[in-house]
């Protein structure tokens, strides 16, 4: 009878029109809340590199407007290599860049042309305003979430800048072994290194390039727009701006405004004009003449030839300009030259 009686009640249960309705229920709410949920993070194998800028707080700490000009000098530099190599910028925070690319050979000549590009740009500034930039690269299973990018393989990049020195490349063993026979670079074997938050010791390699020579062109560089930066643009404008910079006179402020009035620099050109520091010009930097002259003696407009003999007029480099301008008279084309001197006749 106990036995019978226990049956007939686990039948009652089981069989029980409110229980199995609330069972359904509550599986039917757990199904729709874990379909409801965030979407889980994409991932996938991608080459990352680090970069970070050497000394940035100290450079801030010495002259906070400075350091912003040069490091947004440097960043339309980085940002146009970038996107020239087929990268993509993941992050960028302060004086850091996090960009990934799907081909690690893609990855590693974007490095190395961005160093040598700021090699470039530094030699245009004063010892104390120049940038230099460490760059670790990195290859690995990464997880893609609203545009970010997160995972050990981003961690491990982020390592190999720190073990970087200023103005140089680090990668990580799986890089090395990619594209040792893909590019002309060397490698020089430093050893396992253990680093922070990393339980593994990494086997890093410094890579060895000439920070002298002139950043490779991509074999297959992206159609340009008005929205993608020229690398080499970039540099000019930079010379010119330290040139305007160094006069600090009204009329060459808006030389550059009309020159470039999405520019770079525009704002702060915006704000010189409106500020009573700039009716007086500055005194005179030799260095900033020679900068705006090596950014301009290998070009092919003629403009720009004429732009530095109306800035430099008795300058060092006259008569080379003079027979840049001899050799190749220019269109009736509206110059730089041409808005340099009615910027200044406005002001007579």
């Amino acid at each position: 009878m106990r036995s019978k009686a226990l049956s007939l009640q686990t039948s009652a249960r089981t069989s029980s029109p409110v229980a199995s309705s609330a069972g359904a229920r509550a599986r039917s709410a757990a199904v729709e809340e874990s379909s409801s949920g965030p979407p889980l993070p994409e991932r996938k194998l991608a080459a990352i590199l680090a970069a970070d800028v050497e000394g940035y707080s100290r450079l801030m700490h010495k002259n906070e407007e400075a350091a912003l000009t040069t490091l947004s000098c440097h960043r339309a530099i980085i940002d146009g290599l970038i996107i020239a190599r087929r990268g993509h910028i993941t992050g960028s925070a302060g004086d850091s860049v996090l960009a990934e690319f799907a081909s690690i050979v893609d990855a590693v000549n974007c490095g190395v042309a961005i160093q040598q590009a700021l090699t470039k740009a530094n030699a245009a500034l004063a010892p104390e305003r120049r940038m230099e930039l460490r760059i670790g690269i990195n290859v690995g299973d990464v997880m893609v979430q609203d545009g970010n990018v997160f995972g050990d393989g981003v961690n491990v990049a982020a390592r190999l800048e720190a073990l970087a020195q200023p103005g140089g490349i680090c990668v990580s063993h799986t890089v090395r072994e990619h594209v040792e026979d893909r590019v002309e670079y060397g490698f020089d074997d430093l050893g396992e290194q253990h680093v922070k938050n990393i339980a593994r010791p990494l086997r890093v390699f410094r890579l060895v390039f000439d920070p002298d020579a002139a950043p490779a062109q991509p074999p297959n560089p992206r159609v340009a727009s008005p929205t993608t930066s020229d690398p080499a643009s970039e540099v000019v404008e930079i010379t010119f701006w330290q040139s305007v910079e160094a006069g600090g006179t009204v009329a060459e402020y808006r030389a550059y405004l009309e020159r470039y009035p999405n520019g770079s620099f525009a704002a702060l050109a915006q704000a010189r004009l409106g500020s009573t520091s700039t009716t007086h010009p500055r005194s005179s930097d030799p260095s900033i003449e020679l900068a705006f002259w090596n950014s301009i003696k290998d070009s092919d407009d003629p403009a720009m030839f004429l732009a530095y003999l109306e800035k430099y007029p008795n300058g060092e480099f006259r008569r080379l300009a003079e027979i840049h301008r001899a050799a190749d008279p220019p269109s009736g084309i509206a110059s730089l030259s041409g808005l340099l001197k009615s910027a200044f006749s406005a002001d007579a």
